[in-house]
């Protein structure tokens, strides 16, 4: 009984994680329509998410010396390179698309896998490579000439492309000791100094003393409605960012890594029905059945990717602390 109260409470913070990482790019939307530069969105919630976490991260403080390269990582390519590609793409193409495009990362991951690593991928595994992109050309229209802006659509390839640097690099350090034979890093103190190393690149990057700080105590719009601009921000902050990385790895630690990633998969989902209602950003039908084509090939491929029977990849004391934090890896 005590197991699947375990079970149930995981998949609701699985179902709670999607529900708000699909809500982040629903909410940033109307604040780069109102007048912020994408990079100024990215930065206000990673450094807001970042001052946040403080206090954990200096209770994980020693993460520092035993894990720099993975905290650098993260920072730089799951926390500052994901989100800023993200938002840039948001405000060229729509929620749903940039998202959907995002979610080519586990069919990357199986390239990286088959070609440089030169390790064999499953048949299944090469199937859910095939429906990913043949759902990608129903979602950008390939047969129109491509209906979105190229270089929205590069942009959130681009946030795919720094989620699939960050799994290599979190598989090729998931099984290394801590310094003196300590325990694993814990995967929310990664969230935590990844947030401080994104916030740090993104000031250097974003330059947020040139943003428009008047847009903030105004009012936005969304879908015809006005709604305060500081709210969205909370939104961004505290639901998207610090909760939505926090329940992610919870979720994790309770589930098995693959039920958390099918239940992931859903955020795709949220995002593009949260979109649909709230920015009334309508996708065609080919476009909703391509949708659905990238989430089937992506949760294939995630769940055929192979693991070799020895090595540094997922494997060792700390490979189920680093699928938590790769878990967490997303918008």
């Amino acid at each position: 009984m005590h197991a699947s109260q375990g079970r149930s409470a995981g998949l609701g913070l699985a179902l709670a994680s999607a529900f708000a990482f699909g809500g982040s790019g629903v909410a940033a939307k109307p604040l780069i329509e109102a007048g912020l530069d994408p990079l100024h969105v990215v930065w206000l919630r990673v450094a807001g998410a970042a001052l946040v976490m403080l206090p954990v991260a200096w209770r994980h403080r020693a993460l520092v010396r035993g894990r720099p390269v993975l905290l650098l990582g993260f920072g730089l390519l799951a926390v500052a390179g994901v989100q800023a590609c993200y938002f840039a793409a948001l405000s060229r193409i729509p929620v749903g698309v940039a998202l959907l495009v995002e979610y080519l990362a586990p069919a990357l991951v199986l390239g990286w896998v088959r070609f440089v690593q030169r390790r064999p991928v499953t048949p299944a595994a090469a199937l859910g490579v095939v429906l990913a992109v043949g759902g990608l050309a129903c979602v950008v229209e390939v047969w129109a000439g491509l209906s979105f802006d190229a270089v929205g659509l590069l942009l959130a390839l681009g946030a795919a492309c720094c989620q699939v640097g960050y799994f290599v690099l979190s598989d090729q350090g998931g099984g290394e000791a801590s310094p003196g034979g300590g325990e694993p890093p814990h995967p929310v103190g990664v969230i935590a100094y990844g947030l401080l190393v994104g916030a740090l690149v993104l000031t250097v990057i974003a330059r947020p003393w040139g943003m428009d700080w008047s847009v903030l105590g105004g009012d936005t719009a969304m879908d015809g409605t006005e709604v305060p601009a500081w709210l969205l921000l909370v939104w961004i902050v505290l639901l998207a960012t610090v909760i939505a990385y926090v329940t992610g790895v919870i979720s994790v630690r309770l589930l098995s890594p693959a039920v958390a990633g099918v239940v992931a998969c859903l955020e795709a989902v949220i995002a593009t029905m949260l979109a649909w209602v709230l920015l009334g950003e309508h996708l065609a039908a080919p476009q909703l059945i391509g949708g659905a084509l990238v989430l089937t090939g992506a949760l294939i491929a995630q769940s055929a990717t192979p693991r070799p029977p020895s090595g540094p990849v997922a494997s060792g004391a700390g490979a189920e602390d680093a699928t938590g934090e790769r878990a967490a890896a997303r918008r």
